[in-house]
């Protein structure tokens, strides 16, 4: 088996969206039934996705608002982003589009590996305040991936960690990819 790859990965997005309880599931398929707001938090798997082994580390942030700074912590040495929003409130939609804003003011334009995540589409439909085709209009817009999701699924929650890897790595192929030139 070729060696183990490591990456890491920032949980961003407005309080009480799910962002813990989606690392959580996917760290330990535990989902938390008491709310505790997260100050910042990182945790760790190692697991296996086709033939590659991986470490993940998972930054779980505290939540984040439009003045909230990202810290330097945040931007180097990260590999890939999942931000996350409630479609039960279209705040956290608003912050998650602030954030993308701050991401591409603090990185640059490039290609980056972002997953946006609407958390607790298990809700009742009367609750929705954010429509899964806005969320994927805004990923698209991103060049991102998108995934609706309720973090009391454990095999949603792994898909999101799956997908950033595959993010991951769809962007270092892009950068790895021989560049020819022709003259005409």
């Amino acid at each position: 088996m070729p060696p183990v790859k490591h990456r890491k990965v920032v949980m961003l997005g407005y309080p009480s969206v799910g962002k813990s309880s989606l690392a959580l599931q996917f760290i330990k398929g535990d989902f938390p039934t008491d709310y505790e707001p997260t100050i910042e938090n990182t945790w760790s798997k190692t697991f296996v996705l086709g033939t590659d082994e991986f470490e993940l580390d998972v930054v779980d942030t505290a939540g984040q608002d439009e003045y909230s700074l990202l810290p330097q912590s945040f931007i180097f040495g990260i590999h890939g982003y999942i931000v996350v929003y409630s479609v039960a409130c279209s705040r956290s939609f608003q912050i998650a589009t602030g954030l993308h804003r701050v991401l591409v003011d603090r990185r640059g334009k490039c290609l980056m590996p972002i997953v946006l995540v609407g958390n607790k589409n298990d809700l009742p439909s009367q609750c929705r305040e954010v429509k899964q085709e806005e969320g994927k209009k805004l990923a698209d817009s991103w060049g991102a991936a998108f995934m609706e999701v309720s973090a009391k699924d454990p095999e949603k929650s792994k898909q999101i960690f799956t997908k950033i890897i595959e993010e991951i790595d769809r962007v270092e192929r892009s950068f790895s990819e021989e560049k020819k030139c022709s003259f005409m």
